[in-house]
């Protein structure tokens, strides 16, 4: 088997050659959120958007972004995903939405950097629909949350880790 790194035999950076790994069964879910104001966030919870269904669009944006996650990140390789969700729950205390996503896929290589980047993109597009109402608003904590498959197996963030 090859060895798998990112970087040539001159040390340049590479994509990592994976044609002797096998297929498996890949799973990686990831998290962050958005604080945002009181009044922002009952804008979103009510429909009464400038905008319109904030989440709405920001699901289908971190859902079309996890698809072409290989074009934004460096050196990230081209998959065809099977499955992509991308969820949002909101609390009051403080005032946040909280993305999730799920992404998975039987390949050769793992679809953590697109569970994270549906996660990065979906919170960007919240951010963008309601920065009229609320400059300060703060994406925070975007992590992995848990990621199965592929050589390395099951890893699980610890509860209550921030990091």
């Amino acid at each position: 088997m090859s060895e798998l790194t990112h970087f040539d035999k001159q040390g340049n950076a590479q994509m990592v050659n994976i044609s002797d790994k096998a297929v498996t069964r890949r799973v990686a879910i990831a998290e962050g959120c958005i604080l945002l104001n009181e009044k922002t966030l009952q804008a979103i919870l009510s429909g009464k958007s400038a905008k319109g269904d904030v989440l709405g669009v920001a699901r289908l944006a971190g859902i079309m972004a996890a698809k072409r996650t290989s074009e934004l990140i460096p050196l990230c390789h081209s998959i065809s995903l099977s499955s992509i969700e991308v969820n949002f729950e909101t609390q009051s205390k403080p005032p946040a939405v909280v993305c999730r996503s799920r992404a998975e896929i039987d390949a050769k290589t793992g679809i953590e950097m697109e569970a994270i980047t549906a996660v990065q993109i979906a919170l960007l597009t919240v951010y963008d629909m309601c920065k009229a109402m609320d400059r300060g608003m703060v994406i925070d904590n975007i992590r992995l949350i848990e990621k199965s498959g592929g050589r390395s197996g099951t890893w699980h963030r610890p509860e209550n880790s921030s990091v």
